[in-house]
């Protein structure tokens, strides 16, 4: 009878484990251009709001960084410091007119879609109407921008040459099963449908956690009346 018991045991932890492990293989992250707000010189901060709705102050430094990512939590920030003196120098400034420093990152290979190399990364000083939007910034010095139908931002400067915010596997390829969310304002952050980066959902494991812990209660009930 032991033999079968303790089989039965390890069959369930077995179970669970396979059930944990094959949700982290599954766990996914999307690739696409996130966009990020210079914070006072002191670093990047990644915006709550798409391009097309933010509108910057004349000294601003806003940044574009193309990477795969689950979400905004592990998103990969613009690899220059925010930096308005250094970018905007020879610009000097106009009446009637604002400069905004952009940083433009495409990130590197391992980011890139596959057959595509990322350019090289870039700067340039906007200087633009009191009330423009940073994508409007972005589009008078920085061309072609492609957007989707949902005003996702797909590409800057024709990189990547296809696709929009595709969800990727672990090995970085690319998986038709999903698309990087828009974000409420016009689509530039991206995350999963559920937030769990494809991962097993709460109910899952607290199910499985359920039938391990009744299953081990049974094999010891079972052992106390042998």
């Amino acid at each position: 009878m032991r033999r079968p018991l303790g089989t039965a045991a390890l069959l369930l932890v077995t179970t669970l484990l396979a059930v944990l492990g094959a949700g982290s293989a599954q766990a996914a992250g999307y690739r696409y251009w996130s966009f990020w707000e210079g914070d006072g010189g002191k670093g990047w901060t990644y915006a709550t709001q798409g391009p097309s709705v933010v509108r910057p102050d004349d000294g601003a430094v806003q940044g574009f960084r193309f990477s795969v990512s689950a979400d905004s939590q592990d998103s990969a920030q613009p690899r220059r410091a925010p930096d308005f003196g250094t970018v905007c120098a020879d610009t000097p400034a106009e009446d009637g007119r604002k400069r905004i420093a952009l940083v433009v990152d495409p990130g590197t290979a391992a980011d890139a879609p596959d057959g595509e190399k990322p350019p090289a990364l870039r700067t340039a000083c906007a200087q633009v109407a009191p009330e423009a939007s940073t994508a409007e910034a972005l589009a008078s010095v920085v061309k072609p921008l492609r957007y989707d139908s949902s005003a996702m931002l797909c590409a800057i400067a024709g990189y990547p040459r296809t696709g929009c915010g595709e969800q990727t596997g672990d090995d970085g390829s690319e998986e038709a099963t999903g698309q990087a969310e828009a974000s409420p304002a016009d689509g530039d952050a991206a995350s999963g449908d559920d937030g769990s980066g494809g991962g097993p959902s709460a109910g899952v494991l607290t199910g499985v956690g359920a039938v391990l812990v009744l299953g081990v209660a049974a094999v010891l009930r079972a052992r106390r009346r042998r």
